[in-house]
């Protein structure tokens, strides 16, 4: 299924690589301007970017690290500036630290927090401030905030659990400006830092109605829905696709 994003202006948080990328590249190859934002490596945030204006779209990628409120808040504000105007916010750049709870340190723990949690706050409040009747709001949650079958992931699951109940009351608060707001709950995906090859995959498998990783396209496509006109009257919602994990 395709849909019609011509005249809407999108912005990404972490959108360089894996399921970001593929993000990236769907809402631009349905006619969105894309604005998307990196921590580390410019080279393969460019040459995203380049490939996408190179095949007709429009995309720009900005160096802002998630965790940096005042830098996350400025590059939203920066690509309105640029783009006049934000249409949908994609809130994508997550953190994966584990640890035992009796032994995690409490950088880690901030850091998820920071990043997880808080950065989806600042970021939607940051574009809230440009986004007219009936924009779209979509956090990448995980399904771990409703199983996590393994030990050490205690503070991650909280962060993704967050996510939860923060879509549910800003539905609410932003219903009467026709602003939806959910979040995607993935299972297993196969990326750099979750190939689909390894030996922890493989223990993931067993634990799934569909024994396989789901593909960063696959995440891609139900961000798409989201943010369409066909998803209009969905808000405050977290959806799996998970391949039966949390099932």
């Amino acid at each position: 299924m395709t849909y019609e994003f011509s005249g809407k202006t999108a912005f990404v948080t972490g959108g360089s690589r894996g399921i970001g990328a593929a993000i990236v590249r769907r809402l631009a190859h349905e006619g969105a301007t894309v604005a998307f934002t990196y921590k580390g490596s410019a080279k393969t945030a460019d040459e995203l970017a380049a490939g996408i204006n190179a095949s007709g779209g429009r995309a720009i990628a900005i160096q802002a690290d998630a965790g940096d409120a005042v830098a996350l808040a400025g590059a939203i504000d920066g690509a309105a500036k640029l783009f006049g105007k934000i249409d949908i916010l994609v809130n994508n750049a997550g953190v994966l630290l584990l640890g035992p709870s009796d032994s995690m340190s409490l950088e880690d723990f901030d850091q998820t927090l920071s990043v997880n949690v808080r950065a989806v706050f600042v970021a939607s409040k940051a574009a809230l401030a440009h986004m007219g009747q009936g924009g779209r709001i979509i956090n990448i949650g995980s399904t771990n905030a409703d199983r996590m079958p393994f030990a050490g992931g205690a503070a991650y699951a909280m962060s993704k659990a967050a996510l939860v109940g923060l879509v549910k009351g800003m539905a609410r608060d932003l219903g009467p400006r026709g602003i939806t707001v959910n979040n995607v709950q993935p299972g297993p995906v196969n990326t750099d830092m979750n190939p689909e090859t390894s030996d922890f995959a493989k223990g993931l498998h067993g634990l799934m109605a569909l024994p396989r990783h789901g593909q960063p396209d696959e995440i891609a496509g139900m961000v798409a829905y989201l943010a369409s006109r066909e998803a209009a009257f969905v808000t405050g919602a977290s959806l799996l696709i998970d391949g039966g994990f949390a099932a």
